[in-house]
């Protein structure tokens, strides 16, 4: 969990989720096991206004670029 994008989703969520929430702990598992899979799985029921969804859809696509570098 090492690059940028990964990081910025990680904190995105834990501004966005402020209380320790199962899902919040669920993604913070999927980032920690590098798995955006698992990440866009969780966050797809999770309703975000359009400008957000598109914030988030930034993140995880960098993510899924950054992990196929490594």
């Amino acid at each position: 969990m090492t690059d940028q994008a990964t990081v910025s989703l990680l904190r995105w969520v834990r501004r966005q989720l402020r209380q320790p929430t199962p899902l919040r702990e669920h993604l913070e598992a999927a980032v920690e096991n590098d798995d955006p899979t698992e990440a866009r799985r969780l966050l797809a029921e999770v309703p975000f206004t359009e400008a957000q969804r598109r914030h988030v859809d930034g993140l995880l696509a960098r993510w899924d670029e950054t992990r196929g570098r490594g």
